[in-house]
């Protein structure tokens, strides 16, 4: 890797961000970077020396094999060590570095009206009295706890919480639907679901306490018809805020007013291994069946902090904004436990980017002189639209971020311009669930920029690009993704199926990492990310399988068989373009399209709503019998050049599938 001589047009760091920065200059990077392949035992000891361990690590930094021939996978990272995640991210702040009266969170709420500051010392008495109150219901030392919440403080006190006392936290996003939280409560055979009456969406309510009480009574049915002993059923307890009218049930809710009401602010926390495990995060699987992806507590802690504070050049003056949600892996480490560990002051925002108006993202930023502003591409494309400069003050903005997929030039150039004024970087971050934090990513002050590329490897990581046989490209190359070696916060693998696990990640190309996704190298070293090579959807920044779509489909009584692709899309990204062949004598119409795409908000949650559905006769196939998706993403974008079709079974399909489409995508 050398300093890069282009001639693409290149954005630099300024003088004035690189005069305090943590890495001040490419050759810095390129110097750490050297230190965290060559001596990675010194360098990540210098990180760990930052946080308090009640005992020292026995073993090395990190141990592992990613070489399913040699024998099981594993990471391990801080062997024989004990700490608590919660008492580095909140009492280290409060008892130790005088940090009680600072800011933690801003949060602002659906409507600018609701709004409210909470300090670390405010944040560790609630933490405290909710990790009582989940002791008072039976939660111990590796019990999972399901929480389906807004993004309202409730939702920071109840992980904090978990991870306080040693329970499992996983969290679900609280749009998904019913079948989609059973799904995941049944897999994390959890104890305690965590909800909330309602929430408003812009103009929306959404009763989650309705959708929660549908999802535990299909964990009731599914747990009687597999006939097996779940105990945890017992235990299902919502606790609530109020805003709606909702159904109660004495036997087994709590309302969280009363439950916090006597409960004391003080807790002791846990004492954990470093490889005991923090919290599981399901995400899409190939298969349909979501994965639990698990990831443990110290690794997690040392590599979340690390990424934050020197992606976003952390400093202790900074307000920073992170508009994701929580149920998603970027606000777990990037709203939560990465800025909490650096003592951040952070935003928290229920809202939607144009609600009550399209300024609301400007009118916060403004409100609190945000420095760091990290958001999705497909916010930044649905603000494109409206076609003007935001119309308040962004003068406080020194570095901007984007998470979820890759940014497209055009709305990178406008996000720097626009928004940026033309001086602030953008750190266009690639990473994944799996991953924990940052691993292809600029770094403000020591990478110059290239509009649409996530340029450079973090701190400890080593990635490579394959081809189909496995086969290490050198230079200029295109091919798979891979990683060589694990970082400290890697996943270390799926909930209750490790055997699935190996498989997915490490059995294609033995010896590495598999992401999953395609990449291109320059010339220069940069890194381009191409998108998914599975049958894998990125739908406004969030990843799911054609596999889940197609199995929601095909439980309508008329639909015999469906594929679904992806297709461009320009705010989201991609969207979900289906072909649905049905059942003999049924007929297709506008009925049917709308049956669909309530079924598959149903099954999965109003993200996953088609923006096609397609009559498809027939789909086209191998003589094996293999659906050649190939061919349906190019019908899917009116794209006449297919290739070779000496595979078909039968070329004729092609061509009605083509004529069906112009009603469905004119």
């Amino acid at each position: 890797m050398v300093v890069p001589d282009s001639k693409d047009k290149m954005y630099y760091p300024s003088d004035d961000l690189q005069k305090d920065a943590h890495v001040p200059g490419f050759n810095s990077y390129l110097a750490l970077y050297r230190k965290s392949l060559e001596t990675p035992e010194a360098f990540w000891k210098d990180v760990a020396d930052e946080f308090f361990w009640k005992t020292p690590p026995v073993g090395p930094m990190l141990q592992y094999n990613f070489d399913v021939t040699k024998g099981n996978i594993y990471v391990k990272c801080m062997e024989g060590a004990k700490t608590n995640i919660c008492y580095n991210v909140l009492d280290r702040h409060v008892r130790e570095s005088n940090l009680g009266q600072k800011v933690a969170y801003y949060w602002e709420g659906n409507s600018p009206e609701q709004h409210m500051t909470i300090t670390y010392s405010q944040l560790l008495s609630q933490v405290c009295r909710c990790a009582n109150v989940l002791k008072r219901l039976g939660v111990k030392k590796g019990d999972r706890v399901s929480i389906y919440l807004p993004m309202i403080p409730e939702l920071v006190f109840t992980m904090l919480a978990c991870a306080r006392i040693g329970a499992v936290h996983s969290i679900v996003f609280a749009g998904f639907s019913s079948e989609s939280l059973s799904e995941r409560i049944m897999d994390a055979q959890s104890s305690i679901l965590v909800t909330a009456d309602g929430v408003y969406r812009g103009e929306k309510l959404i009763n989650l306490k309705q959708i929660a009480d549908e999802a535990l009574e299909k964990c009731r049915k599914k747990a009687d018809m597999v006939c097996c002993c779940l105990g945890f059923m017992r235990w299902i307890c919502s606790l609530l805020l109020c805003c709606v009218q909702t159904p109660w049930d004495s036997e087994c809710d709590v309302w969280w007013d009363e439950a916090m009401r006597d409960s004391p602010d003080e807790c002791e926390p846990e004492w954990l291994d470093a490889e005991d495990p923090l919290f599981i995060l399901y995400t899409s699987g190939s298969t349909g069946k979501p994965k639990g992806v698990l990831h443990t507590v110290a690794g997690y802690l040392l590599y979340t902090s690390l990424t934050f504070k020197y992606v976003f050049d952390h400093h202790h003056d900074d307000v920073y904004w992170c508009t994701a949600d929580i149920g998603w892996i970027t606000g777990h480490s990037y709203i939560t436990y990465g800025p909490l560990a650096n003592g951040a002051t952070g935003v928290l925002f229920e809202g939607i980017p144009v609600h009550p108006h399209v300024g609301r993202f400007w009118e916060i930023i403004e409100k609190y002189k945000v420095t760091k502003f990290y958001t999705a591409p497909t916010a930044i494309r649905l603000l494109m639209k409206y076609g003007q400069e935001p119309l308040y003050d962004l003068s406080s903005l020194r570095i901007l971020g984007t998470v979820g997929e890759p940014i497209n030039p055009e709305a990178w150039q406008w996000y720097h311009k626009v928004v940026g004024q033309g001086r602030c970087p953008i750190v266009d971050t690639f990473w994944q669930t799996e991953t924990g934090g940052h691993v292809l990513t600029p770094l403000p002050a020591a990478t110059p920029l290239k509009p649409g590329s996530a340029t450079f490897p973090f701190f400890g990581v080593e990635p490579t690009i394959l081809n189909e046989h496995g086969e290490e490209l050198e230079g200029e190359a295109e091919g798979y993704l891979v990683f060589r070696k694990p970082w400290p916060g890697i996943m270390r693998t799926l909930y209750r199926n490790h055997e699935h696990f190996e498989n997915t990640y490490f059995k294609k190309f033995p010896g590495f990492y598999v992401t999953g996704d395609g990449c291109r190298r320059d010339k220069d070293g940069y890194y381009w990310i191409t998108g998914r090579i599975d049958d894998m959807l990125n739908v406004s920044g969030h990843l799911m399988s054609t596999a889940e779509v197609e199995a929601a489909l095909t439980e309508h009584l008329a639909v015999a068989e469906a594929a679904v692709v992806s297709r461009p899309h320009k705010v989201k990204g991609e969207c979900l373009y289906c072909f649905v062949t049905l059942k003999d004598s049924r007929e297709f119409n506008h009925t049917t399209v709308e049956e669909l795409k309530r079924l598959v908000r149903e099954k999965i949650g109003p993200v996953a709503t088609p923006d096609f559905i397609q009559n498809a006769p027939a789909l086209p196939k191998t003589r094996s019998g293999k659906i050649m998706r190939r061919i349906l993403r190019k019908i899917a974008r009116n794209d006449k050049d297919l290739g070779d079709l000496s595979t078909l079974a039968d070329p004729k399909v092609v061509e009605v599938l083509f004529s069906h489409r112009c009603e469905a995508a004119a």
